[in-house]
């Protein structure tokens, strides 16, 4: 009886919940569109109309068009690969910096671990968006900088997260017998601690990409970090708001973008954590 329930849960836990499966085709066509957005646009999406001006959709113009009789569909799949390129880069630059460091400090503590904490409460301290956009201000707001300033910024969180749960790794038995198997330091951190602490990573890597992906909507609506003129969510969004009333696609649509996506990372997130965990629990 006891194998028989096992063996259901196993089999309920092996479904893929329907949530799950909307959330991954959202970020499958997301990245579609950021990776053939010039080939699947209906239209040049900077190609203006200003005898056209701002409309509402019909049907050759599905989203309608702004106040420059741009096409508002094909600005909008022409700024995703924009607009989640920078905070794909900003989630695996903090999940390589910030990991490789909270795993090393949390494996041997110490005065390095110490040095991490103490940087990552500084940078705590500080209001980050705010941060942001007054080094922005002052070195130039180029799109690549945003992403290097946004990893500088996530990377104190990635540290103290991945040194917590490397730290009660290194408590636990196997550590001690590797090490007794003459196993070096850096073998057992890749081959033994990692694997374990793989759904923590994940967890910071999706964590960053949604607050990437709000930042730097943030700072483009704010007309920071990105080219004038160039198609983004954020901007889109900051310019759709005097034109909501003559055509709310030019607002709504991107404002829909950025809720969908960050949504669908967070809830593919949660269930492959659980996965993972899960399947850790098991071995």
């Amino acid at each position: 009886m006891t194998a028989l329930t096992d063996r259901e849960k196993s089999r309920q836990g092996s479904r893929i919940p329907i949530t799950v499966v909307i959330a991954l085709v959202i970020l499958g066509v997301m990245v579609f569109a950021a990776v053939a957005g010039r080939l699947i646009s209906p239209y040049d999406p900077y190609t203006q109309d200003l005898l056209r001006g701002v409309t509402g959709s019909d049907r050759t113009h599905w989203l309608g068009t702004d106040d420059m009789g741009r096409d508002v569909l094909s600005r909008l799949i022409d700024g995703t690969g924009r607009s989640v390129l920078g905070p794909l880069c900003v989630a695996m630059g903090t999940v390589i910096a910030g990991a490789s460091a909270g795993l090393v400090a949390g494996y041997n503590g110490g005065a390095l671990d110490n040095v991490l904490n103490r940087f990552a409460d500084l940078v705590y301290a500080l209001p980050a968006l705010l941060v942001a956009i007054v080094l922005l201000g002052i070195l130039g707001g180029s799109y690549w900088l945003t992403v290097a300033i946004l990893v500088f910024l996530s990377v104190p969180s990635a540290i103290r997260i991945v040194g917590s749960v490397t730290r009660v790794q290194v408590r636990l038995p196997y550590i001690d017998s590797a090490k007794t198997l003459g196993l070096t330091d850096s073998r057992i951190m890749i081959r033994h601690v990692l694997p374990n602490i793989a759904p923590t990573v994940l967890a910071v890597f999706l964590l960053d990409f949604v607050g990437a992906l709000v930042a730097f909507s943030s700072l483009s609506f704010l007309g920071i970090g990105i080219a004038p003129g160039a198609a983004d969510w954020g901007s889109m969004l900051s310019q759709g708001q005097s034109m909501i009333s003559e055509n709310p696609w030019v607002a709504v649509a991107p404002a829909a973008c950025l809720i969908l996506t960050g949504s669908a990372a967070t809830i593919f997130g949660d269930w492959f954590f659980k996965r993972l965990s899960d399947s850790g629990e098991r071995k």
